[in-house]
């Protein structure tokens, strides 16, 4: 049996879900599923339009941040980073367009590949992959919310109440 590393003194402790936010955006907050299943993560996007912008190739979509809710609609454009095969959970494989996001994740801001999926009929609109989590990242499975909660109002407003 090979060594397994220790993780580096730098580690930050999660949960198997967070409240991430994506600075530079309209989206504060956002619910997160930590999945060290996904390679790569993984954000619910809706009306994607692929663009051609000083001879490269963007995307602009939209994010709905709150779960089960439509509402408060947020439009983002991203440089295409890449195009990747992605296989789901059912086995199904799908080219998705992949973007860079920083991403706020337990009070440290990362830069991570995000693919652009049709997540709305998920519990979570955003997956946090291995590719985010190796920066640093040490997941507690029996802990939720490590890096704190919004405010009531915007909990409950998330819960689409």
């Amino acid at each position: 049996m090979g060594h397994v590393p220790e993780p580096p003194h730098s580690s930050t402790l999660i949960g198997w879900r967070e409240w991430v936010r994506l600075p530079g955006t309209d989206v504060r907050w956002m619910k997160a599923k930590i999945d060290t299943g996904a390679r790569t993560s993984s954000l619910h996007a809706f009306d994607v339009e692929e663009l051609t912008r000083d001879g490269r190739e963007w995307v602009r979509f939209s994010v709905h941040p709150w779960q089960h809710s439509d509402e408060d609609a947020v439009v983002l454009e991203r440089p295409v980073h890449d195009r990747r095969l992605v296989r789901s959970s059912n086995g199904h494989e799908q080219e998705r367009i992949v973007v860079q996001l920083d991403l706020v994740l337990v009070r440290r801001r990362l830069t991570a590949e995000v693919t652009l999926a049709d997540r709305d009929a998920m519990g979570f609109r955003m997956l946090v992959g291995r590719e985010a989590l190796e920066r640093g990242y040490v997941v507690d499975s029996r802990r939720s919310w490590v890096g704190g909660r919004p405010r009531r109002l915007v909990r409950d407003k998330n819960a689409g109440r």
